[in-house]
């Protein structure tokens, strides 16, 4: 039996890098810089790309090459090339394509500091962007001008947990004959394939759920090969690279991403349900919950409805603070996708640089609280989430 007559989960846990001399049943760390010639012909040779020979870890590592090779093979991806961070990832993936003149698209519910590259840093270059509402079929089609080259967007959406039709996006942009890159944090490669629906590129801050116990660092571009060597070209010489031991962590979690991921929908669909009647909410939003607005498409193009929800607390931004206070379980911090649960209020930290405005236009209410779901069991999680609730409400 081939590796290529396995499963893709399968596949996860077996591609691996080529056993050295000890035959070791892990992949080793390649803890190097730099790695050495037997000649000068072959370091010639490698310097103007006619072998794969590995020159330094800015460029390529073995760690980092196997972990690129397993979100290859489970995005369904002709290559890739992984990073520092998963900003960086996003950053690469436009700025490596994109010159001054060009126009991006972008969806207007995207994460903060996604947010502020494209309407901070980009326009510096002159790079210009138009944010579009993610599901405003209209106002996509309005917003193309002659000059644009790029669609950037999430689904679902961080935090509103929109979720847009990625077969619409993909014909749109073939329309347009326009890049597609589409965020793929939130659902992961288990959930969701963007690239089999038109996607040209694939990101993903691997620190969440790909690590998914927040140990470390990590983001990784995928997609077609023509746009990988521009973006590889681009970071090889402007550093934004992966380390082998977070490439090495990042390989082996994904491993365990098919069990855990299972897990952690389960739990956020039992908690989403659970909210739904409590007195202190006044929605909750989840993608595989039947009132979802597209559930229906989230039903189509994901395989179970992630581990992601939030809910709107009655009373606001006080009470969305107090809310984090009264959390005797649950982690306040600004992660997700670990296996300890976690609560944020976007309002009062990833999103509050945004004003009041920009908040409101991209959903951003005063007491949305989002919960990434852990790997508890789920009735310690629904029990945590209601006492802080309840001693929410007493206050309201």
């Amino acid at each position: 039996m081939s590796l290529n007559d396995l499963h893709p989960l399968t596949k996860a846990i077996r591609l691996r890098s080529p056993q050295t001399l000890q035959n070791e049943h892990s992949t080793p760390l390649y803890l190097t810089s730099s790695f050495t010639f037997d000649e000068a012909e072959a370091m010639r040779a490698a310097f103007a790309d006619e072998t794969d020979d590995n020159i330094y870890s800015r460029f390529s590592n073995p760690n980092v090459d196997e972990f690129i090779a397993k979100m290859c093979m489970l995005e369904n991806a002709d290559a890739g090339f992984a990073t520092s961070t998963g900003m960086s990832a996003v950053f690469a993936s436009m700025f490596a394509l994109l010159q001054q003149g060009d126009h991006l698209l972008c969806c207007s519910s995207v994460f903060g500091s996604t947010f502020t590259v494209v309407t901070k840093y980009l326009p510096k270059y002159g790079i210009t962007c138009t944010l579009v509402p993610a599901n405003d079929k209209e106002a996509w089609e309005a917003a193309v001008q002659s000059n644009t080259k790029m669609v950037y967007l999430e689904t679902p959406t961080n935090p509103q947990l929109e979720v847009i039709d990625l077969e619409w996006a993909g014909q749109f942009s073939k329309k347009h004959n326009l890049i597609l890159n589409v965020d793929n944090c939130f659902a992961t490669p288990l959930l969701q394939r963007p690239i089999e629906y038109g996607a040209d590129l694939v990101v993903h801050s691997a620190t969440k759920w790909i690590d998914g116990q927040g140990r470390v660092m990590g983001g990784i571009v995928v997609g077609r090969e023509d746009l990988i060597k521009e973006i590889y070209l681009f970071c090889r010489n402007t550093g934004p690279a992966l380390s082998p031991f977070n490439a090495w962590v990042l390989s082996k979690s994904l491993e365990t991403l098919d069990v855990r991921m299972q897990r952690h929908c389960a739990n956020a669909l039992k908690v989403a349900e659970a909210l739904q009647n409590h007195q202190n909410v006044a929605w909750v939003k989840y993608p595989f919950l039947p009132n979802h607005p597209q559930y229906e498409i989230a039903k189509k193009q994901m395989a179970f409805g992630g581990g992601i929800l939030c809910f709107e607390i009655k009373g606001g931004l006080e009470a969305g603070r107090r809310f984090l206070d009264n959390l005797q379980m649950l982690s306040v911090t600004a992660n997700l996708g670990d296996s300890r649960s976690i609560a944020s209020h976007p309002a009062s930290t990833t999103h509050s640089k945004l004003t009041d405005a920009q908040r409101s236009a991209v959903g951003i209410t005063p007491g949305l609280i989002r919960i990434s779901c852990g790997l508890e069991k789920d009735d310690d999680i629904i029990a945590d989430i209601s006492q802080a609730l309840n001693q929410s409400a007493a206050k309201v």
